[in-house]
């Protein structure tokens, strides 16, 4: 079991939160009819954010995959590439770490992300000034 984390294009995805989770599930359908492990698919802005994370969260499978496993196997992380979307699955034991570079990737890059494996369900977009701000969350 991973712990998930994805990055969007923000004019991609609702901004209503019921909306938002809808266009997610069906995002994760992965039936765009194409392969989800190359970045040539997506939008320039993921697929600059992906060359970067990939060189901190090595692919686990793929054409970047790494050809020889890591000593440190949990930093391997799980890339499903869609049109707007980049869903990655990351070790639990790497969740810190993944959740601070990806939110700084996501904010330099200003593209959307959402904490999908939380129970808050936190998703953030990208402010004027750079930085990402709460859009919305899950209400208890």
């Amino acid at each position: 079991m991973s712990y998930d984390l994805m990055v969007f294009l923000p004019e991609s995805a609702p901004a209503d939160r019921n909306e938002f989770l809808d266009w997610y599930d069906n995002q994760t359908e992965w039936d765009e009819g194409h392969s989800y492990d190359d970045p040539s698919v997506t939008a320039a802005s993921l697929r600059n954010l992906f060359k970067e994370l990939v060189t901190i969260f090595p692919a686990l499978n793929g054409p970047y995959a790494i050809a020889e496993l890591p000593e440190d196997e949990s930093s391997l992380a799980d890339y499903c590439i869609g049109k707007p979307v980049l869903y990655i699955g990351f070790s639990w034991d790497k969740v810190d770490q993944a959740y601070s570079e990806l939110h700084r990737l996501a904010a330099k890059h200003k593209v959307g992300f959402f904490d999908a494996s939380s129970d808050s369900g936190a998703v953030w977009l990208p402010s004027a000034d750079g930085r990402l701000e709460l859009a919305h969350e899950h209400q208890k």
